[in-house]
């Protein structure tokens, strides 16, 4: 309630700057979610361990050693998250939501060392071939990983699409294939239970196929993102948006970018070239406030509007 009266009494606008309170929150709201995670992951990972010692299971280590890594990979989004809440300095004039961005390559390189770890691990049993005993508790722990690894993958996908993190979001998914990767180990064990001494490595194998597989998809996110790559749906939304705004003639070009969890946006249109100055950034204005109302996690828009009739390259006026 009392937010609610500060917001009605205190000025306000669509500018970058009145959007802190909404990008302070998203970022607690991202911290929470790595720190839920990582201790998720990393009791799932310990317990794991555990049976890893007393059983010998290859399948079981390659599966472990992937929890750890997914659980580690909360560590960088969490210092990510807490540098996005520092204010825009003369040097970082867009603030620090690029960490969010940078820390998915530190993703890409924990998944990345989870596969040669495990791979190696897997053709290593290949060809020295050792027995696994206890099954029934290597079972069980691919059970207790593939719970594990669910609940955190829910957890961390609805929080990432709740804030606009891309990269949360990411590592949901990839929380959510080890937890498939958990499942493949009672494959394994029931395997070796009949006699297939193989199964346990090749189990293993499996698994880093699906590790490969993660860095794939995760790599391609990440440098998208660090490419400024942004889903073409949204423009197409924002140049439906902006042409329906009332004086508006024609959409030039948007511009659209994901910096960490919020997104900027450039935009040119034109508008009646007997249009006065100050009716023409009003145009502009209005389409700025629609863009943002909009358009789902846009913190800001700068709008320019020209006459109809300029020429499509003309430089604008200082």
């Amino acid at each position: 309630m009392w937010a609610r009266l500060r917001h009605a009494v205190r000025p306000h606008s669509h500018d970058a700057a009145d959007s802190i309170d909404s990008a302070l929150e998203s970022s607690e709201r991202g911290i929470r979610a790595v720190k839920i995670s990582l201790v998720v992951l990393g009791v799932t990972a310990l317990a794991q361990l555990a049976v890893v010692y007393v059983s010998g299971s290859v399948a079981l280590l390659a599966d472990t050693i992937h929890n750890f890594s997914d659980a580690l990979t909360a560590v960088p989004l969490w210092i990510a998250f807490a540098l996005g809440r520092r204010a825009a300095t003369r040097r970082y004039t867009y603030g620090y939501g690029r960490a969010e961005d940078l820390a998915g390559l530190f993703v890409i390189a924990m998944i990345a060392l989870s596969a040669v770890i495990a791979g190696w691990e897997a053709v290593s049993r290949l060809l020295h071939p050792a027995p696994v005993d206890n099954l029934g508790w290597v079972a069980l722990a691919g059970f207790v990983g593939f719970l594990g690894n669910e609940a955190v993958a829910l957890f961390r996908i609805r929080e990432g699409r709740a804030i606009g993190s891309a990269a949360l979001v990411a590592d949901g998914h990839h929380a959510r294939t080890d937890g498939l990767t958990s499942l493949a180990v009672l494959v394994g064990a029931a395997g070796v239970a009949v006699g297939w001494t193989w199964a346990d490595p090749v189990v293993g194998l499996i698994i880093t196929v699906a590790i490969v597989m993660v860095l794939r998809t995760a790599a391609r996110d990440v440098f998208r993102r660090l490419m400024d790559g942004i889903e073409p749906e949204l423009v197409e939304a924002a140049e439906t948006t902006l042409a329906d705004v009332p004086g508006v003639t024609r959409v030039r070009s948007v511009r659209m970018r994901w910096i960490g969890h919020e997104i900027r946006a450039e935009a040119e249109l034109d508008v009646e070239a007997s249009t006065s100055l100050l009716d023409a950034h009003a145009v502009a204005h209005r389409a700025e406030v629609e863009l943002v109302r909009t358009t789902p996690k846009l913190r800001s828009a700068v709008v320019h509007a020209y006459p109809a009739h300029q020429a499509e390259h003309a430089v604008p006026p200082a």
